[in-house]
């Protein structure tokens, strides 16, 4: 062999090794959402979910002969720091998409980011109504959400409290943060849709631990029931206050009435507290169940219980649509994965539901208003709240 013969031999042996290492390159999905702080357990139960759907796709070959690596940021339910995550998420990491944002606020404030930078967002909790619509006036539009929003919980709400339970006078207590006044703003409408005023709107702060002054006043309107808007510990006070205050009415409020750290935090004085859920920790289908197990075995959360059952599973959802995109796009590019999400051709099988096409050019979001369910507190769990619910979930509901 020629020395000039055996250096081409080498020099393509190596540009070809380097093509295939780079063929290899991970594709980085990046995960954002509070990993601290009050809204943990709803951040850290995404975040797992979205492990174990990696880890899945992982070990069964990846995504376009490419494994799926998590790029994971704490954005502390902070809007700054999302902000800051973001940059870095787009300009550091490169990342094809990002998956979370729990906080609506956080989610409002970051998202632009990729929206300029032409890189989708799959929001899997966060459910201020505005999120998807951000943007709705410019001609592409990369924010997709797989949670139920609060013009799809509202209504359901006021139906249980209003119409399935007959409560007339209602008072409304919601946190001061964009996701409580917005969700405030959302009920006050549905209740007005039923000829209803509340008889009382009282707000109150993150990290407020004495609610004596707001139930007073709703007390004193005479309010049958309390619907809420905030997350886990601020709940928790308003069970509290009731309890000390000697007056328990019944609490309908959005989803986060689910979080552990409500649960755990009011402890007797919790139970009964009803929401829409997405999913409820209990194997009504053989998918659910796969999860659950596999939930509970990985991470071992206390009491065998997910802190957050309906983020680990919209989490772990809203990786499977992203990698069917990807996969169908057969590209990290994100106007083409933006594009395959808007016409994804294949259902994709998830815990919350089997989405068959969940999104179009015009509707970015996965979940309608026949999917959630309602459920209830009850020994320090959430269950079902009627037999019907429980049915329902067993049967694979589509989007309508």
């Amino acid at each position: 062999m020629s020395l000039s013969f055996a250096k081409l031999a080498v020099a393509t042996a190596i540009l070809s090794f380097t093509g295939m290492a780079m063929a290899a390159d991970p594709i980085k999905i990046g995960v954002t959402g509070p990993f601290t702080g009050g809204s943990s357990s709803m951040g850290v139960s995404m975040r797992d979910g979205v492990r174990l759907a990696v880890d899945e796709i992982n070990k069964s070959g990846g995504v376009i002969g490419r494994q799926l690596q998590v790029v994971e940021r704490d954005d502390e339910a902070k809007n700054e720091r999302g902000v800051q995550i973001a940059q870095e998420l787009i300009n550091k990491e490169k990342v094809a998409a990002t998956v979370g944002y729990i906080n609506t606020g956080v989610a409002l404030a970051s998202q632009r980011f990729f929206q300029e930078a032409k890189i989708p967002v799959m929001n899997n909790v966060a459910t201020g109504s505005l999120i998807t619509q951000q943007f709705k006036d410019q001609p592409e539009n990369y924010i997709f959400r797989n949670a139920a929003h609060d013009n799809i919980q509202a209504p359901m709400i006021v139906e249980e409290a209003v119409t399935r339970r007959g409560f007339k006078k209602v008072a409304i207590l919601a946190d001061s943060t964009n996701y409580g006044q917005l969700g405030r703003a959302d009920l006050e409408t549905a209740l007005k849709a039923k000829g209803i005023t509340p008889v009382a709107i009282e707000k109150f702060n993150i990290k407020d631990v004495d609610m004596t002054a707001q139930l007073l006043k709703a007390k004193e309107a005479g309010a049958e029931a309390i619907l809420t808007y905030g997350i886990g510990p601020e709940l928790a006070q308003i069970a509290n206050g009731m309890t000390k205050l000697g007056w328990k009415v019944p609490m309908v409020g959005s989803w986060t009435l689910s979080m552990a750290n409500y649960i755990d935090n009011a402890g007797p004085g919790g139970e009964g507290a009803r929401m829409p859920q997405t999913f409820i920790q209990e194997p009504t289908t053989p998918k659910r169940q796969s999860f659950i197990i596999n939930y509970l075995k990985t991470f071992n959360p206390k009491n065998q219980r997910i802190d957050s059952p309906v983020s680990a599973a919209q989490g772990y959802d809203s990786i499977y649509l992203l990698a069917a995109a990807i996969k169908q796009a057969n590209s990290t590019d994100g106007p083409k994965i933006k594009a395959a999400l808007e016409d994804l051709k294949t259902p994709v099988e998830g815990v919350i539901t089997t989405y068959n096409k969940p999104f179009t050019a015009k509707d970015h979001e996965a979940i309608t208003a026949n999917i959630p369910v309602f459920g209830e507190v009850k020994g320090q769990r959430v269950v079902y709240a009627y037999p019907d619910d429980q049915k329902k979930a067993s049967e694979i509901r589509v989007k309508k």
